[in-house]
């Protein structure tokens, strides 16, 4: 048994959206607001058992649902209902079904074999059933509707009337009393109304279309709560508070090593409960020492106590004080210096003399050690373990066949190293020892490139943003896994395998910051990475300027870059593609001696025959790269392919004062991003005193007579591999800052902020009544 796939319907962001859990470990990614969080909330919230009022050993807050927890666009039709319940002839929403399309909900289906079928037995809903999926609806509806409409109407109609026989001297226009419609009525009663109720769903009604299907009108809900004995659900929330051994707020409650050694303890070893033989030589010892530490303490307190008597108590009635010491190592273990770290790594049998208390130790691997120890509990928890298992009642007698356990960012306080340490064990300690008949499900959220790097490609589920593209229409996530992004590897061919291949190995020796990121910057060499986030820091700074944003600059050649369109397109994030022309044509070498006639690079010039070479601007963006003047004349929108734009050299103004022509502009064509920004930074590269290296090159170029000279001596000394240099020597010969940036870069960054400030309007409020668009301001 294992869960296939969930629904996720008004809840937040997640309108209606289908997420695949992988058989082992699924890890969810995406930028900042994009909806992790929520489907982990709502998973939580849900199928946590804590909301059955079972007992929880995490003392952390119980989550609830709240009315900022509905997608936020339902709450027009809701509160549309609440007006229409004022006219009895025009009512609306008065049934369960009308509300339910609109209610936050969680659809688990699960795949089970038709051997476990007494497991599930109240969940099959058809005698016909052989096996496969099965379906549940957990959705949070009123209890009543009947009661929340006279409940809504009693309360607003007073306010009304309250309202109305206000003093003339007051605005009743500005002064509108509790509740002004059903959601400021629900802010504070939501609770009192509404309850979570599961319904069955039809296996054979599954949408292949991702929609969540709609329950039958008066379709009867489920008696009790339809997972009790086949889910074990264990959280590990984020932001767990460690604290510094000299802070105000030391650590309370669960959030010690400590306390989890403590609680492991108590469930699992203690020797006084249900002892057996093994426990009978630690019972001796407990006793013994406590016999000799209550002796010592009573002879201790002697003159004390006798100061008592002086009081006149003791009285002839009175029982006499006595001191008894409570050994009871659970207890014990619960402070925070029973659990020391050895310094001196001592052997077992040596006295430790070099020894901290956890409170000492570094912040980054306690919380390592102690989310491991976690999961070891919830594990042997799960198998009752120990003790456990003798503490079992008739009502505890079967095992849970499926372990949930949901661990929200656990990078919270881990070091980098750490996180790729815990996401590689993590899932190993949950299953370590665990019969096969039992499975177990583990599900992350997290923002951090280092545990994306660690986690195989078809474990990850991208959860994707789409802004609000209808008016009130709120915005959404959809989820994506990103295995899925060449197609099914059966009906792969042999480019689109190598593709698969590429992107993934690609991804694995680079940090995966691409999964969190607001837009994408592809470039084809060391230069533009180095250079970019110094042009993106002083050039575009603004209030939505990309320096606000989280960019994520990928280095992939000119080679290579389109073989990463799937993946983007997959993604959906506004992507800048920076590459160079790749100019080729006829030149004259020599060979043996001899002037040849060859085909290869040149030098960028119109009218020369020349074509482009570049795979990214024919593969991707389907030019035709047989004519460089074609690519050179292309217009803006034609660079614009889907959500990703090029960027390449083309024509700029440059004024070269030189000789022939004195304090005139004209026109040059780079060949690649290191003359550009010479060629747009001559008269800063003029002034250099003593440039080194590929600078003092760029340097001489710029003192040629001509600019055409200028021209072909920067391409000589490029076309000598020496472009990787360049960038260095510009960091040290120039303060970035003072760079004029290339204009085809320029441009191509301009492009990419528009996009990213259009993405970051999550609610239409007024259309747009040119080109059919809507106004996101």
């Amino acid at each position: 048994m294992k869960i296939e796939f969930i629904d996720i319907q008004n809840y937040r962001k997640l309108k209606a959206t289908r997420i695949y859990l992988g058989e082992n470990e699924t890890l969810f990614v995406g930028a900042n607001n994009s909806g992790k969080t929520s489907a982990i909330d709502a998973l939580i919230i849900f199928l946590d058992q804590r909301m059955k009022g079972e007992e929880s050993d995490d003392t952390s807050r119980q989550r609830r649902i709240y009315t900022t927890d509905f997608t936020l666009s339902n709450w027009t039709p809701l509160n549309h209902f609440a007006e229409t319940w004022q006219d009895p002839e025009k009512i609306e929403g008065d049934t369960l079904s009308q509300w339910q399309p609109h209610c936050p909900s969680l659809d688990i289906w699960l795949k089970v074999d038709v051997s476990e079928v007494h497991r599930v037995s109240h969940l099959v809903p058809t005698l016909k059933w052989r096996g496969g999926l099965l379906g549940v609806r957990l959705i949070y509806q009123p209890k009543s509707v009947e009661n929340l409409m006279q409940d809504f109407l009693q309360e607003y109609s007073a306010a009304k009337l309250a309202t109305e026989e206000l003093p003339d001297r007051v605005n009743r226009k500005k002064l509108e009393l509790w509740p002004r419609d059903l959601r400021e009525f629900l802010n504070k009663k939501l609770g009192s109304y509404f309850e979570v109720k599961a319904y069955l769903l039809d296996p054979t009604n599954i949408e292949e279309n991702r929609i969540p299907q709609t329950l039958p009108e008066n379709h009867l809900p489920l008696k009790a709560y339809p997972f009790k004995d086949l889910f074990k659900v264990d959280v590990i929330e984020a932001q767990r508070g460690f604290s510094d051994p000299h802070s105000n707020n030391p650590l309370k409650g669960q959030s010690s090593l400590s306390s989890q050694l403590n609680q492991y303890y108590t469930r699992h070893l203690n020797p006084s409960d249900h002892p057996e033989k093994e426990d009978v030589a630690a019972l001796a010892a407990i006793d013994e020492a406590k016999n000799i530490f209550d002796e010592r303490l009573n002879t201790a307190f002697c003159d004390a106590l006798g100061e008592l008597k002086g009081l006149g108590y003791p009285g002839f009635n009175d029982p006499d004080i006595l001191l008894s010491s409570s050994t009871d190592p659970v207890e014990n273990l619960a402070h925070d210096a029973t659990v020391i770290f050895d310094v001196q790594r001592t052997e077992p049998d040596q006295k430790k003399l070099l020894a901290l208390p956890e409170s000492y130790n570094g912040l980054g691997y306690k919380n390592l050690i102690y989310m491991i120890f976690k999961l070891i509990g919830f594990r042997d928890n799960w198998m009752r373990k120990g003790k456990a298992e003798k503490r079992r009642t008739e009502k505890d007698i079967a095992k849970e066949p499926l372990h949930l356990v949901l661990i929200e960012e656990p990078e919270a306080h881990l070091h980098a190293q750490v996180q790729q340490v815990f996401i590689r064990k993590a899932f190993e300690v949950l299953k370590k020892n665990v019969p096969d008949a039992y499975n177990t499900q583990m599900v992350v959220s997290s923002h951090s490139s280092y545990i994306a790097h660690e986690v195989g490609f078809e474990k990850l589920r991208y959860f994707k943003r789409h802004p609000s593209t209808e008016l009130h229409e709120a915005p959404r996530a959809e989820v994506v896994g990103l295995s899925d992004a060449f197609g099914s590897p059966y009906k792969r061919n042999d480019d689109v395998e190598d593709t698969a291949k590429f992107v993934t190995r690609y991804l694995k020796t680079t940090h995966c910051d691409l999964f969190f990121a607001n837009g994408v910057i592809l470039v084809e060499g060391a230069a533009e990475r180095m250079l970019l986030p110094h042009f993106i820091r002083h050039k575009f700074d603004s209030q939505f300027g990309l320096n606000r944003s989280y960019i994520s600059i990928l280095e992939v050649g000119g080679a290579h870059a389109q073989r990463l369109k799937p993946l983007i397109d997959v993604l959906g994030l506004p992507t800048l593609v920076i590459t160079d022309t790749d100019a080729t044509g006829e030149k004259t070498v020599k060979k043996k001696g001899k002037d040849v006639t060859v085909n290869g690079s040149v030098r960028p010039q119109r009218n020369q025959k020349q074509s482009s070479g570049s795979n990214t601007l024919k593969q991707w963006f389907k030019f035709d790269t047989t004519s460089l003047d074609d690519v050179l004349d292309k217009v803006f929108e034609s660079k614009v392919v889907e959500n990703a734009r090029a960027a390449y050299q083309y024509d700029i103004d440059v004024e070269y004062d030189d000789e022939a022509n004195e304090n005139a502009s004209e026109k040059a064509i780079p060949y690649t991003f290191e003359d550009a920004l010479a060629l747009t930074n001559i008269s800063l590269i003029r002034k250099l005193k003593k440039p080194t290296g590929m600078m003092k090159k760029m340097k001489n170029a710029c003192e040629e007579p001509t600019l055409d000279e200028c021209a072909e001596a920067m391409y000589e000394a490029l076309d000598n591999n020496g472009k990787a240099q360049m960038a260095l020597d510009i960091i040290f010969d120039i303060d970035p800052q003072k760079l004029q940036v290339p204009l085809y870069i320029s441009e191509g960054l301009e492009w990419l902020e528009q996009e990213l400030h259009k993405a970051s309007k999550d609610f239409v409020t007024e259309p747009l009544l040119t080109d059919g668009g809507f106004n996101y301001d």
